[in-house]
């Protein structure tokens, strides 16, 4: 098995690379067919902790996948991404969902000026240097209001174009004192984790719904 670049010597993943991935393919990570990000997807969602969301953020949201079930539980979502292939085809996707917002947005520079209550990170850390990544993970968390939950899922294989694995933008994340850890789901694949931000006391599910 081949190693990941070390951090020190990672960049920041071009845009360039996304943008050769969208000519080439409308959907060239197979969103739409394939099993394992449908259960992927629906796995995330299910780990929500909470039955109902105010404002949802999701960062590098491609063609809108994960999107439309985050939109089920949202009362708004804004969703970004920088590849105008993959805002236009995830505008096309999410038509049937007035309430998700889709725009343009390089990321970590062009983080909305807003609060959430829910930030969802799926296969987006790995692309960035140690620098873009602080800045994300930073921005994430400022934004984030107190109780809010942040979930993260990423792919834990090595890939070429990848600054770093998957795991290490977890235990990143699990570093930030800003941060209280809710769930950890993991397999040999991906890694799903939920996060909620603190202060307050971090609370389980059980707790939110009066039952310990």
């Amino acid at each position: 098995m081949s190693t990941p670049p070390s951090s020190d010597a990672a960049m920041t993943t071009p845009q360039s690379y996304f943008e050769h991935m969208y000519a080439r393919s409308s959907d060239p990570w197979s969103f739409a067919t394939r099993w394992y990000d449908a259960r992927k997807h629906a796995l995330t969602v299910a780990s929500l902790p909470a039955r109902r969301y105010r404002s949802a953020f999701e960062p590098g949201c491609s063609t809108g996948m994960l999107t439309g079930r985050l939109a089920e539980r949202c009362d708004r979502v804004l969703a970004v991404d920088a590849v105008p292939a993959a805002i236009a085809s995830a505008v096309t996707y999410l038509a049937p969902f007035p309430h998700v917002t889709v725009r343009a947005a390089r990321m970590p520079a062009d983080w909305p000026d807003e609060t959430f209550d829910l930030i969802v990170l799926s296969e987006l850390g790995y692309y960035f240097d140690d620098h873009d990544l602080t800045t994300l993970i930073g921005r994430a968390v400022a934004s984030l209001e107190p109780g809010g939950d942040l979930v993260a899922v990423h792919w834990r294989r090595p890939v070429d174009e990848h600054a770093r694995s998957g795991d290490d933008v977890h235990n990143r994340l699990a570093a930030n004192p800003g941060l209280a850890r809710l769930a950890r789901h993991a397999e040999a694949d991906f890694l799903l984790e939920v996060y909620t931000r603190t202060p307050p006391e971090p609370l389980s599910v059980a707790q939110r719904e009066g039952l310990a």
